[in-house]
């Protein structure tokens, strides 16, 4: 949700996206940021933070959540998620950084998966470039290039 304000950090996503785009076609969709959120409950953020991914999805994308309480991966497991999805002939795979209070009921529902990047809590600005290198990096082991060290 929102957009990513740090220029240090926005310098990063149209790299990864670059990047990536030699593997995969790949976009970022940043979704506007909830107004006056110091007035809403927290369940009532979740809420619209969900209508909004909602609009942005079809009834075949596969939804994969970065959430706290998801399964964690090493690179290479991710890497291995990824081949898994590519086999089973997914078309759209898409990724959702949630909001400061994770997701609604119904977004949880409608998720396919959840990964979570570690135990400790990032902004959702830093979690994007989290993500973007982590996906470069699973595209590039599945590709057997040298990014990724062991």
């Amino acid at each position: 949700m929102g957009k990513t304000n740090h220029v240090s950090l926005r310098d990063w996503l149209p790299e990864y996206q670059k990047r990536l785009s030699h593997y995969v076609k790949f976009e970022w969709v940043e979704l506007p940021e909830l107004k006056n959120t110091k007035n809403l409950r927290e369940s009532v953020q979740k809420e619209e933070e969900g209508k909004r991914v909602f609009k942005q999805l079809n009834s075949q994308d596969v939804l994969v959540l970065f959430d706290e309480v998801g399964s964690q991966y090493t690179s290479k497991g991710m890497a291995n998620f990824l081949q898994k999805r590519m086999n089973a002939g997914t078309k759209n795979l898409i990724f959702v950084i949630g909001g400061p209070y994770g997701f609604s009921d119904e977004i949880y529902k409608r998720a396919q998966y959840k990964i979570s990047l570690s135990a400790m809590t990032f902004s959702h600005q830093m979690v994007r470039i989290f993500v973007a290198e982590q996906l470069y990096r699973a595209f590039s082991i599945l590709n057997n290039e040298p990014y990724h060290h062991e």
